[in-house]
């Protein structure tokens, strides 16, 4: 059974050229790894890829700070190594935060696109109609 959308997507691919329909199609929705590999193909691949190296530090010294952690029993280095791991925590998630809101991003531009798209395939078959 054909849902409101899928008929309206076949509307709109009547009307545009092969070429059109064929960016129409690239404009879909994606799955969540397609989502991310999109990240390394933008503008700012080179800043994902520096996140994604800290990222991976960070969580390294992250083990490093709770194995320090259990293995004293002075409470300011107690302190520290809690601190130091509540550090790389917080710095792991504001980094997963900023992929997760440029993943977004790039979702809303696509939907923008094809918005776009089906405003200018709307124009040219109302000109038509004229």
């Amino acid at each position: 059974m054909k849902t409101n959308n899928d008929e309206i997507d076949r509307i709109i691919k009547e009307t545009l050229t092969n070429e059109e329909a064929e960016f129409y199609d690239e404009l879909d929705e994606q799955s969540l790894l397609q989502m991310l590999g999109g990240l390394f193909k933008s503008k700012h691949s080179w800043l994902i890829v520096i996140m994604n190296i800290v990222n991976i530090v960070m969580f390294i010294f992250s083990i490093y700070c709770v194995i320090q952690f259990l293995n004293t029993d002075i409470t300011n280095e107690l302190i520290k190594w809690a601190s130091a791991g509540f550090i790389c925590w917080t710095s792991i998630a504001m980094i997963k935060l900023f992929i997760w809101m440029q993943m977004d991003k790039n979702a809303i531009l696509r939907e923008l696109k094809r918005l776009e798209l089906q405003v200018a395939s709307l124009a040219s078959k109302s000109a038509k109609v004229k």
